[in-house]
């Protein structure tokens, strides 16, 4: 399974149940902190081993068809 964005969590839970609850809005902000520290951390093995792009790590991580 491909990890999700905090936005496509929040806005697929939105849809679900129809409104904004504080528990939802708290667990989109809690992904979207583990995404971005993914994100630096991979930033980091890059940017040593130069082995590709920001938008190639996006594609590779959450399966993007716009490449």
């Amino acid at each position: 399974m491909q990890p999700q964005t905090a936005v496509e969590w929040f806005a697929e839970k939105t849809a679900e149940i129809g409104y904004v609850s504080s528990d939802i809005l708290n667990k989109a902000k809690e992904m979207e902190k583990e995404h971005l520290m993914m994100a630096f951390n991979d930033g980091k093995v890059n940017s040593v081993l130069k082995k590709r792009n920001s938008e190639e790590y996006y594609n590779e991580t959450y399966n993007n068809k716009n490449k």
